[in-house]
């Protein structure tokens, strides 16, 4: 089939979930196979309640541990057990090995006839609390409660075994550690026994406190001695000689603590050359006094000159006396500055070695004291270890010893679900089995799965309907509109492609609906307006004259073999537009009609004469007149019957159709069940298509 052919006749309809269509294929198996689930629920039934009674008696001993109370004793706190799977871990080791062994064991060793001990242990925790039911199974009732009751007392013992075992381990590595501990305290004292004999504690400390604010007092003093010498330089000649009340913002060195500064000018030159400058300014005033009415070669001008003359060698004096002695008191602060730097760079070098030395005490102090610190924890640990040893009590006790060992019998609601399950599991066994052997095509998805071809239409399976020729005011809807549908796919093919107007419809097998479906296709073309020819090509068992009532002694048998023309065989049919060819007296060998060339030529001139002529074959797989005649077809109709045409045959059938190089439209899906998963269209809208209410 070309792709022309798909794109015109639809794609598949949308793809379901592979869940939901394996539910709705299974559901549809199960309303076919219903006996199935009444096989399985009837098995699971014989062997839930037969079992029990062919099997031989078990015995049932119970048995009750709990988690124990344990005092909160300080000692108590160092045996722990992992405790966020605690319960899980203690049921496990229950049913360990090694306990099942020793138990096993035990009882056999005081049952000396017993050779074989065949019991179960099963272990369970109550909801919400911390109590373990143990319970044992077997033949024998003593055994199985002899059993439990050394399981109980071999999973303590065992308990116990493995705590002494690590309090052991735990007792061993800790006393290693106490001993070098001990070697390790040794050598700290030691150590700090050598640093006393040669350095005096107390004398480091006095030393370290007294270099300190030594050293705190030089960087003092130095800081003063900078602070001066910086003043002084930034000092005039006339400001140095100022007298200090004079000296608004300058610093007084004599103001700081710890400075012993001489003054930058003593208090007796200071007052003389105040005196000297203030005895010049007043001369200088008198002067200008007496220049305005005196001559300035008079006496009085002339002395006062040589008075101004003298005050100012005078100051000039004092001013070079000030220099000098400036200039001597920076020299002197540089050589204290000097002197006090090299004093503080000794004592820094003995503070260091000060501090050094006491910082190695403390670390020798510091070491000793955590190591003995240790030393004396594990020490208490080991010691706490011992006495816990001794105290610590089991965290899980035995509550109830076993019980005397009863007949096992299970109860009605295990044995019911017992069945249920077996019922189950059998049914989905078998409707497993079934799917995988049954190859028939039950509907629209099985028909996706197994072939290629488009479907063109599915046509239903009528419920309380008689199953024949479509009739006017026909109360079969469904079944009608899925005709209707057929109709428009053969009517509204794609224009580009040539329409085909000789159809042959056939199947693989007999009894698929063909020839019913070929007729009820005439008549909805022929009541669309189309000149329609039926031809019944089935020369072996046709029936076509028989559903529209009419007489079949000449027909195709007599064309095709007699020389008969063709159009005085047809008959009129009662439908309008509707006209059939019947098959005619049986021929002796009717597959040899269709090889010769009055089959061409029929075709071609029915062809012409006609919109559409459909040709009535048999099936594939009965006869070889099919493949012979098929060829000669404008195109193929191929029908599947739903529930009963097999996959494989089908598939057979279409590869020897396709072998003759014959154009196949698509598949016609008859006899589809309306209450499958994969009918839902027709089944929806039934209502719709009712006749409307008056």
């Amino acid at each position: 089939m070309n792709q022309e052919d798909i794109a015109f006749f639809g794609g598949r309809a949308g793809d379901k979930g592979a869940f939901a269509v394996r539910v709705a294929r299974y559901r549809d198996l199960l309303a076919r196979k219903w006996w199935v689930l009444l096989a399985g629920l009837a098995l699971g039934l014989a062997l839930a309640f037969g079992l029990p009674l062919l099997s031989a008696p078990a015995f049932v001993s119970s048995g009750r541990m709990i988690v124990s109370i344990k005092l909160a004793l300080p000692e108590g706190s160092v045996y722990n057990e992992e405790l966020s799977n605690f319960l899980g871990t203690q049921a496990s080791l229950m049913q360990s090995g090694v306990v099942l062994n020793r138990a096993q064991g035990r009882v056999l060793a005081l049952r000396a006839g017993i050779t074989n001990l065949a019991v179960n242990l099963r272990i369970s925790v109550s909801p919400k609390t911390s109590i373990f039911v143990l319970e044992t199974v077997g033949a024998d009732p003593l055994c199985a409660q002899a059993f439990l009751q050394a399981c109980m007392e071999e999973y303590i013992k065992l308990k116990r075994e493995m705590r002494d075992q690590t309090s052991d381990t735990t007792v061993a590595g800790l006393t290693e550690q106490v001993l070098r501990l001990e070697k390790d305290l040794r050598h700290s004292d030691e150590d700090m026994v050598l640093f006393q004999q040669s350095n005096s504690v107390v004398l480091l400390q006095e030393q370290g406190n007294s270099a300190g604010a030594y050293l705190a007092a030089l960087n003092h003093r130095l800081a003063a001695l900078k602070s001066e010498l910086t003043l002084l330089d930034s000092l005039t000649p006339d400001q140095a000689i100022e007298p200090r009340e004079t000296l608004g913002t300058t610093l007084a060195l004599d103001d700081i603590p710890g400075t012993s500064t001489a003054p930058l000018n003593p208090q007796p030159f200071g007052s003389d050359y105040l005196q000297a400058r203030q005895h010049l300014q007043l001369l200088q005033a008198e002067q200008q006094d007496l220049a305005l009415y005196l001559r300035p070669r008079h006496p009085k001008i002339i002395a006062l000159a040589e008075d101004i003359a003298r005050g100012q060698r005078l100051l000039e004096i004092y001013r070079q006396q000030n220099r000098q002695q400036l200039e001597n008191r920076k020299s002197a602060l540089a050589l204290q500055i000097t002197n006090l730097q090299n004093d503080i760079q000794e004592w820094d070098a003995k503070a260091l070695d000060i501090s050094r030395k006491s910082a190695e005490f403390q670390r020798l102090k510091a070491n000793s004291q955590r190591v003995q610190a240790l030393y004396d924890r594990l020490l208490g640990a080991l010691q706490t270890l011992d006495v816990n040893k001794g105290i610590s009590p089991e965290t899980v006790t035995i509550l109830e010893p076993a019980s005397l060992a009863v007949p096992r019998q299970a109860s009605l609601p295990s044995r019911l679900l017992t069945a249920c399950v077996i019922a189950a599991g059998f049914t989905l066994g078998l409707f497993l089995l079934l799917d995988h052997l049954d190859d028939r095509v039950n509907g629209l998805t099985d028909l996706h799965d197994c072939f290629d071809e488009s479907v063109l239409v599915q046509i239903p399976r009528l419920q309380g309907h008689t199953v024949d020729l479509l009739r006017p005011l026909d109360t079969r809807h469904a079944f009608v509109e899925a005709f209707r549908n057929l109709r428009s796919s053969l009517l509204y093919m794609n224009r580009s492609a040539r329409r085909p107007n000789v159809l042959l419809l056939t199947s693989s097998i007999p009894g698929e609906g063909k020839s019913l479906i070929t007729a009820n296709l005439g008549i909805t073309l022929a009541q669309a307006g189309a000149r329609v020819l039926l031809v019944d090509a089935d020369l072996r068992k046709g029936l076509l004259h028989h559903l529209f009532d009419i007489q079949a002694e000449a027909g195709l048998c007599q064309v095709l073999g007699g020389g008969l023309n063709w159009e005085q065989a047809v008959r009129r049919t009662k439908v309008p537009n509707l006209s059939l060819l019947p098959r005619g007296q049986l021929a002796q060998e009717p597959g040899e009609l269709f090889i010769g060339a009055g089959v061409q030529r029929f075709l071609k001139e029915s062809g012409a004469n006609y919109d559409f002529v459909l040709l009535d074959s048999p099936p594939v797989m009965a006869a070889d007149d099919v493949t012979s005649l098929a060829p000669h077809a404008h195109a193929i109709l191929f029908v599947l019957r739903a529930e009963r045409a097999s996959a494989r045959l089908a598939h057979a059938a279409l590869d020897l159709l396709y072998q003759r190089q014959v154009r196949v439209l698509g598949i016609i899906l008859n006899a589809v069940r309306p209450r499958s998963a994969d009918y839902f269209y027709y089944h929806k809208y039934k209502d719709y298509l009712a006749a409307p209410r008056a």
